[in-house]
């Protein structure tokens, strides 16, 4: 792996929050972070996208608001107080129903954070205005074109009398030299056919990971990934549909790959193919699951 790569300076924010959101319920960590991929489609193919690769498929079809209560009930049952995170391989404003669904989990989870990632296309002020009326407390605002629209969005945060804690702009127009602003990876070795093509990995690297330890990714499907970065979706946990919410995040599948990629083993997909680093945040989580494995095992 390359030692030498742009690190998005989001990422020194998530990681606070998510060490701040560490909460065990009888000894087991919850994840500090709730990410929904809530539809199959998005207005954009972005060049280190996999939506770049001409086959990947694009699903206009959007997330049930049951499923979303579904799993927003069940983790108010822990009284959860991480992040709730609307993002994933999709844009989240093309989904009419964010709205209704960010007021419902800001009703049923009030100690939570609300955030969303979106590339701000179909944004106005209305629109910003009623996604924090609704809830929100962050939104991450990706732009792709250039510092003006960058300027552009900060002007309408503001004039919408948002504070430097409700949005944060995050400058994807940046030149290949620049990483294109993103702290870049082949996304699970789904990015070999995208515009900026990144081979799969030969060889698993023998390098640890923490992503499984400290998110709980779901699809518009109910289908809970191993790790947000399975775009191919090689390794699906569980289904929010047909299984609730505690027995996926303590199934055997789970399990089993925490343990191996905290030891620095990625000899099973897709982690074999995927050159991410994943340990820039979640230490915490990864050494409060290492005490419940030795209590368990005593």
């Amino acid at each position: 792996m390359n030692e030498e790569f742009f690190l998005d300076p989001a990422i020194n924010r998530k990681s606070e929050i998510v060490d701040d959101a560490l909460h065990l319920v009888e000894g087991i960590p919850l994840p500090s972070v709730v990410e929904i991929s809530e539809s199959g489609t998005c207005n954009r193919k972005c060049v280190f996208c996999p939506r770049s690769d001409p086959d990947f498929k694009d699903i206009k079809e959007f997330i049930d608001p049951g499923l979303v209560k579904k799993l927003v009930s069940e983790l108010a049952e822990f009284s959860y107080s991480g992040i709730f995170l609307f993002s994933g391989f999709v844009e989240p404003l093309l989904d009419k129903q964010i709205y209704s669904h960010i007021k419902m989990i800001h009703e049923h989870l009030p100690y939570a954070r609300i955030e969303m990632v979106t590339n701000g296309d179909v944004l106005n002020a209305d629109r910003l205005k009623l996604l924090f009326e609704s809830g929100l407390s962050t939104i991450l605002i990706s732009v792709y074109d250039s510092l003006d629209d960058a300027d552009r969005f900060e002007t309408m945060c503001l004039d919408c009398g948002l504070n430097k804690e409700q949005f944060v702009i995050r400058h994807r127009y940046l030149s290949e030299s620049e990483s294109f602003g993103i702290t870049i990876n082949n996304r699970a070795g789904m990015m070999a056919g995208a515009s900026y093509s990144i081979p799969e990995q030969s060889k698993a690297l023998q390098v640890p990971c923490y992503y499984p330890h400290y998110t709980f990714f779901m699809d518009y499907l109910g289908d809970v990934l191993l790790c947000p970065h399975d775009w191919g979706k090689k390794n699906v946990v569980g289904n929010m549909k047909k299984e609730s919410f505690r027995n996926i995040w303590l199934g055997e599948a789970f399990l089993k790959a925490r343990k191996l990629l905290a030891a620095g083993n990625r000899e099973f997909k897709p982690c074999n193919v995927c050159d991410v680093k994943g340990t820039l945040m979640g230490s915490a989580h990864v050494e409060a699951w290492s005490l419940l494995q030795q209590k368990d095992s005593l």
